[in-house]
Parts: structure tokens; C-alpha cells; sequence
């Protein structure tokens, strides 16, 4: 099973409202053969709180304008250190630098496929090099 195309769509439609607000290290996994409740996660972060609120604010507009929908639940907007906005099919986290450093989401789930994003040119393959051990320094 892989990730459904509108669950995609949306994840790219995502990534460039998120690029759009300048958010960095865009990383999409399509996590449908381990999880049963999504398709796909979005991890993007930002070196501040309210460019983390800014990124957040970008992504739901841009898919509420293309798609009609927002999210089912938003967790952490408030600190604006890691945003989770969940549309089922699709969760998106954003994330403070230090934070996404530390969580490592992309550890739990580097052996999920990539999705490539339209904002990066290339596909990811593998995690950036400064997320070292997981564990902020």
C-alpha cells in the first residue's frame, strides 16, 4: 500500500506554501505502510517561533484555497515550537530548529519512502547532516 495521490497532492501543496514562508528542510515520508490512520507526514522547521506560526498560518490557507479543507486538529500553535496540524490522510509538523534536532521524527520513520516535493529540486534520500545523534549540543 502506498500513499493515496490526493494525500500527495496535498503534501506538495503543502511543502510550497511551507517553502513560500521560508521554511527549511523540507522532508515528506510516506508513512502508509506503518501507520494505518495516514498517508503521509510533512517535517519542515524554521529558526524562530513566529516563523514557525508564519509557516503554519501559509499551509493552511494554501490548502483550504486548493482543497476545502482544514485541519481535524492543531496541537502546539500556541508556543510555536513544533505546530502538528493534522488533516487525517495528511500530518504536517513544523517544527523549532532546535526542536526538530532533538524529536527527530525523521529517525522513527527513515525507512518510509520519500515523497518527492516540487520545492527542493531533488528528492530527499536521506537526512540532513546536522541531525547528528538526535540531541541538541
Amino acid at each position: 500500500m502506498t500513499a493515496h495521490e490526493h494525500s500527495i497532492n496535498m503534501v506538495r501543496s503543502a511543502a510550497v506554501a511551507a517553502a513560500d514562508k521560508l521554511a527549511e528542510n523540507l522532508v515528506a515520508l510516506d508513512v502508509s505502510e506503518r501507520l494505518g490512520v495516514t498517508d503521509a507526514f510533512l517535517i519542515a522547521s524554521a529558526s524562530n517561533e513566529r516563523q514557525v506560526n508564519s509557516i503554519v498560518d501559509g499551509i493552511e490557507d494554501a490548502l483550504d484555497e486548493e482543497f476545502g479543507i482544514r485541519p481535524v486538529r492543531r496541537e502546539g500553535r500556541g508556543a510555536g515550537r513544533w505546530v502538528l496540524l493534522d488533516y487525517s490522510d495528511v500530518v504536517i509538523h513544523v517544527q523549532h530548529n532546535e526542536d526538530r534536532v532533538f524529536y527527530a521524527i525523521e529517525r522513527l520513520y527513515g525507512d518510509s519512502p520519500v515523497i518527492d516535493l516540487p520545492t527542493t529540486g531533488e528528492p530527499a534520500t536521506e537526512m540532513p547532516a546536522d541531525f547528528g545523534s538526535g540531541l541538541p549540543e
